[in-house]
Order: C-alpha cells, then structure tokens, then sequence
C-alpha cells in the first residue's frame, strides 16, 4: 500500500497497541518537511537559496499533499524551507493522521482522561505498511544497500529530526547515526531534490536543536 513519507513518519512514531505518539514535536515537523520532500520527488517544487518554487502546480490525487501543493501555489511571494515548516506543521500532521485512518493502517479511538478530557489514539490496525518500512529501512542502514529516492528521503528526514530510535528502537541508535548521515547528504537525487532534502534537513535540525534548548533553559 503506498504511503506518503509523512504517512510513514507517523506509523514509525506511533505505538502499536495503545496508539499513543513518541516524540511527537519532532516528528509533528518532520512530517511538515516530509509534505515538502514528496512535492519535490514529484516534481511539484524546488528550491533555490532556501526558497521555495513552484514547478508544476497539478495535484498528485493525494488529499495532505494537494493541499500543501495548493498552498504553496497560492501564496503571495515566495517562502522559505523553514517558514513553509512552521506552516505546514499542523495540516501535515492531520493529514498524515487522516491519511493513515482512511487506509485501514490505523483506528481512531478516543477516550477521556479522569472523566472529562478527550484524547485521541491510534492503534495499529494493519502492521503491513510499518513492517514494510522498517525493513527498507533495515536494508538500506544496516545492511549498506543503496537506498531509492523516497527511502533515502526518509532517512534524511529521520536523521535531520533526531528520529534515528524511532527507526531503531531496539538497536543502539549511536550504531547507524553515521549510515544515516552518510544517505542523507548523499548525491542520490536529482539537483531540485537534493536541494529541498539539504534545506529541509538543515531547517529540521536547526528547530529541533533550539526546541530542545528552549526546553532544557526553561526547565532551569
């Protein structure tokens, strides 16, 4: 069943039997990175200087996507990688979510805590898709294969949100860091993919590092 790599940022975030999300602000912008990604292995946009172009503005037939695609076409002057992230964050992660739903991947369940406050989860209702990912995964990272485009994108979102445990949650995650990086600034991509990879990758570590700044000086 085909995915979006948002789609499979959240099934590797997500906890299978209770449906709750692991480091879900981390993964909540790598999803929004992950919109842009797909957009540009479709041929939709591009980047120059960190800024985002339009290439073809057709839809692609896939509901989150076209709705960024058509976002991104109507806006009134160019944006960069990191404004489109801020953006995007909250429609990507409800489009991923309700993407997941829609395929049977998951089920949606709500529930209230202490009586009064509805939470939403999504536990796993086919393992398929997420088993499927992991082992491209596996192939590529442990096993030195070469990675195709949307599975080296992948990891390049992954490594650039500090998601490596995510992706290997049983291995040690300082073991396949160096893999990871090795894919994710490799020359597997055409130049307009490569640049969007290279600016999403630098905007996701830039956010996630003074997110995680932010929280450490606060907390003191």
């Amino acid at each position: 069943m085909e995915t979006t790599l948002g789609e499979q940022l959240l099934l590797l975030s997500l906890d299978d039997k209770w449906g709750y999300e692991k480091e879900p602000e981390k993964v909540a912008w790598a999803i929004a990175a992950a919109s842009l990604v797909d957009l540009a292995l479709a041929g939709r946009i591009e980047v120059t200087d960190e800024v985002v172009a339009v290439r073809d503005p057709a839809p692609l037939g896939v509901p989150s996507l076209d709705a960024a695609l058509a976002d991104i076409v109507g806006y009134e002057k160019p944006g960069k990688v990191k404004d489109w992230l801020h953006h995007l964050k909250k429609p990507a992660v409800a489009g991923a979510t309700d993407g997941l739903v829609e395929k049977g991947l998951v089920r949606k369940e709500t529930k209230k805590v202490l009586g009064l406050f509805p939470v939403r989860r999504y536990p796993e209702a086919d393992g398929s898709a997420e088993a499927s990912v992991r082992e491209r995964l596996d192939e590529v990272v442990r096993r030195g294969e070469t990675p195709d485009d949307r599975t080296a994108g992948l990891v390049a979102l992954l490594h650039g949100a500090k998601l490596h445990k995510l992706a290997f949650p049983d291995g040690d995650a300082r073991a396949v860091e160096p893999r990871m990086a090795e894919i994710a600034q490799g020359q597997w991509a055409s130049p307009a993919v490569r640049g969007i990879i290279d600016a999403a990758e630098t905007a996701l570590t830039v956010i996630v590092t003074s997110t995680a700044i932010g929280a450490v000086m606060g907390a003191n």
